[in-house]
């Protein structure tokens, strides 16, 4: 505790050795700019400036000494930058305004106010804060640091933008004096750039990306070195304040982004700037009779330029007539629009393309048939499914990535003890890509287990599953069924049930004809619970039931997948020729599924997952929210069929096994949804691939 009570005086000890660091060095000769006010006591003799080169030098110099000294402290990186920073700058405002008012003969109160303004008084803070942010001892806080510095970031973003909407007045900055005309103007336009930039890298600092980091440090730095070209400002002291927290928090930021678009910012920049160039002298010279001078390619590159920079956003003064106008701000937005495309680009979480290798894909489908007791484990064998094994290769889990959201397909397959670290693993590997992780169809008996690893659970339906052993068609309550299948039998309609091998190339056309006319263009529909193509399996986990009219047609089918270890039968499809099939042909071929299912030693035929089963088809009264929710879900039900669903698997009196979506944050489940909507196909764009 007394080292940090001795951090004080070494703060003053350190500011004082500085000042006089650059009064032993103000003979040396440096080029470049100089720093007004830096000797306050030579004010008399005219020669109260210092070189900016040495001026940062000796202020470094100092940071790095009070760095070692809050090391020394043991004073946490972040507190020791700002304390030290805070403390410096008072130290030299102070001293300066002591200084100048001993100097100049007048009230010392004039001279703090007048302190205020220099910029001698706010680098050495600035520098001394970078300093020690670099060279102090880091302290592991909680996962909240990330998103504390994320919401600073996102707050400095939006105060850059406000800051270069509104009007404000621009004081006599630290080198105005030596510095062009264009820097005032190059400042206001980077402030919108950067503040856009910053908004973007929030997003990825509160997921920890390095690049995000990367981004915000040399947005910061670059928009701080502008706003004191410009003049010492409140964006100035909120850019630096930034920067100093980013340097200090660096340790936080270190998941990795994507390889493969390591070059994408070069590139894209590329492309926005012929893209730019070749709109603008195209305007250019269509409107060229609206110009003050000949056209050429050296005035159109100047006018991009300035429309680029935000120095003529109310009109070029080369340019005449509603061109003038407009050209020079449609220029500036395609910069803006520019800036986000790279932004964005750069920040993406990583690009994932389905792979399958052969080995890894025989070791999938050993472990589904010895422990896939799950009626949803046969569809983690869907092509389009990505396999995560555990380091043992003693479980996995299928997902596939879309809109950088890792869908999982049900729950993990493979040895139950496994499942734990392999959820962990996994979330550990989503994360370092920047993806969310969702589970479509989680079983209810693994949701405690999700949730030890912070997962959360929304119920999302239930599985109609028909027990072979019990299911009958005597009785009152099934009456309908039994007629359908009495009728279809008289019709002369039979059943043949086929492995894969068995369907010729004659009768396969045929079904996939039949299921090509079901859609009905629409793409095959299904992630968790179906299969995209008909023959993806082969004899040992699929079977089909088709059903023949009495002239020995094949009028509809149901495909079946095969879970070995739970002794069951998990329907994929049902398509059916709309046109030439009586009413009750599914049922009927449904029933004769689940006969043949009994008679070969299967003790479950699970039929359609019913979405929010619970919620349409209750028989107890509803609370007010639950009716709420259930009247929205039949308003959806001209495009989704959910109450159609529901009441077709009613008939049969299954067991109903809910499902659930499976989710990390509240604030996830729209983007959650929408991804999961894409992967069963029932929205236009497909899946990234990598």
């Amino acid at each position: 505790m007394w080292r940090r009570a001795a951090l004080p005086p070494i703060v003053v000890a350190v500011s004082v050795m500085a000042v006089g660091w650059l009064y032993t060095v103000r003979a040396t000769g440096l080029p470049g700019p100089r720093v007004g006010e830096a000797l306050p006591l030579d004010e008399l003799a005219k020669r109260s400036s210092a070189p900016l080169l040495w001026f940062a030098a000796v202020w470094l110099l100092a940071g790095c000494v009070l760095g070692l000294a809050a090391r020394w402290a043991r004073l946490p990186r972040l507190v020791a930058a700002f304390s030290l920073a805070l403390g410096t700058g008072l130290s030299v405002y102070l001293t300066t305004g002591v200084s100048l008012a001993i100097t100049r003969q007048v009230a010392a109160s004039d001279m703090l106010r007048y302190a205020e303004r220099l910029g001698a008084v706010y680098l050495p803070a600035a520098l001394v804060g970078l300093a020690v942010a670099l060279l102090a001892r880091p302290r592991i806080e909680g996962r909240s640091s990330p998103a504390i510095v994320a919401t600073v970031v996102a707050a400095a973003g939006a105060f850059e933008l406000v800051h270069a909407i509104l009007p404000h007045s621009t004081s006599d900055g630290l080198l105005r004096d030596l510095t062009p005309d264009a820097v005032g103007p190059l400042s206001h336009a980077a402030c919108v750039f950067s503040g856009v930039a910053l908004l973007f890298a929030s997003r990825g600092l509160a997921r920890r990306r390095r690049r995000a980091w990367q981004l915000a440090v040399a947005v910061s730095a670059v928009s701080t070195v502008l706003h004191v070209l410009h003049g010492i400002s409140h964006g100035t002291l909120v850019s630096t304040l930034v920067l100093i927290l980013l340097v200090a928090r660096r340790h936080d930021f270190v998941l990795p982004g994507d390889v493969q678009t390591r070059f994408l910012p070069a590139t894209r920049a590329g492309a926005a700037a012929a893209a730019i160039f070749t709109f603008g002298c195209t305007a250019l010279w269509i409107n060229r009779l609206d110009a003050d001078q000949p056209f050429t390619l050296r005035f159109a590159g100047r006018e991009i330029a300035g429309a680029l920079l935000g120095r003529h956003l109310r009109g070029s003064p080369h340019l005449s007539g509603s061109f003038g106008d407009w050209f020079p701000l449609c220029v500036f937005l395609l910069g803006i629009g520019a800036t986000v495309w790279i932004v964005s680009g750069w920040l993406a979480p990583w690009r994932h393309r389905v792979r399958q290798e052969a080995r890894e894909r025989e070791q999938v489908e050993t472990l589904v048939r010895q422990w896939g007791a799950d009626t949803l484990a046969p569809f983690t064998l869907r092509k389009d499914k990505s396999y995560f094994l555990d380091e043992d290769g003693r479980a996995f889990l299928a997902y596939r990535v879309v809109g950088g959201v890792a869908i999982v397909s049900g729950d993990p397959v493979g040895e139950p003890e496994r499942f734990g670290l392999l959820v962990e693993r996994f979330l550990e590997h989503a994360h370092s890509r920047d993806w969310r992780v969702a589970i479509l169809g989680a079983s209810e008996r693994l949701l405690d287990l999700y949730r030890d690893h912070g997962l959360n659970a929304l119920y999302h339906g239930d599985e109609a599953v028909v027990d072979t052993e019990t299911f009958a068609l005597e009785g009152r309550a099934i009456r309908k069924v039994r007629q359908s299948v009495h009728r279809l039998q008289r019709a002369g309609f039979h059943v043949r049930v086929l492995r894969p091998s068995e369907i010729d190339g004659e009768l396969g056309a045929e079904l996939e004809s039949i299921a090509r006319a079901w859609r009905g263009g629409q793409p095959e529909r299904g992630f968790a619970m179906a299969f995209d193509r008909l023959f993806e399996l082969g004899d040992e986990d699929s079977v089909f039931l088709v059903g023949f009219d009495g002239d020995k047609v094949a009028q509809g089918f149901l495909h079946f997948a095969v879970a070995h270890a739970g002794g069951a039968l998990s329907l994929s499809s049902m398509p059916r020729l709309r046109e030439s099939t009586p009413n009750g042909f599914n049922e009927w071929l449904i029933c004769e599924a689940v006969e043949w299912a009994r008679a070969s030693g299967y003790r479950r035929v699970s039929l359609n997952f019913s979405p929010f089963a619970a919620l349409l088809g209750a028989d107890e009264p509803l609370s007010r929210s639950q009716e709420l929710q259930r009247r929205a879900l039949l308003a959806m039900k001209g495009h989704f069929q959910l109450d159609n669903l529901l009441a077709f698997n009613r008939k049969f009196f299954p067991r109903w096994e809910p499902r659930f979506v499976v989710y990390e944050r509240r604030l996830d489940l729209p983007r959650v949804g929408i991804a999961a909507l894409a992967a069963e196909a029932y929205l236009p764009f497909q899946a990234e691939r990598r």
